[in-house]
């Protein structure tokens, strides 16, 4: 399996398992939406939470020159260490969503 094939099967594979884990409170759900042709991947939340409706996009991972860059991470324990796990290396993942500018997950690792 090339590179991108595997990095689009982890990358799937953590977001719909993260999708699975139900919401405690609202009527909510959290979705997958997935653009392997465009290397674009979201996990979104949508629903109810009483009378306020709910819409928000709690993870966007984009495939970029062979890199993974998470541009939006809302999860608690973040989607790096998930990726990892899955096989993509510390220093092919980007975390995007920094206000000092993107930087590599490995020099995290290595501080």
């Amino acid at each position: 399996m090339d590179t991108r094939a595997a990095d689009r099967k982890v990358i799937e594979t953590v977001l719909a398992d993260y999708a699975a884990i139900p919401y405690a409170h609202g009527d909510m759900a959290t979705q997958t939406v997935f653009d392997p042709a465009a290397d674009h991947y979201l996990l979104m939340v949508v629903g109810r939470n009483g009378r306020r409706r709910v819409h928000f996009c709690l993870v966007h991972i984009d495939r970029i020159d062979d890199k993974i860059w998470i541009q939006h991470d809302g999860t608690e324990r973040g989607m790096a260490p998930a990726l990892v796990r899955g096989g993509i290396a510390p220093e092919r993942i980007i975390l995007a969503f920094s206000s000092e500018g993107p930087y590599s997950y490995s020099d995290v690792l290595a501080a």
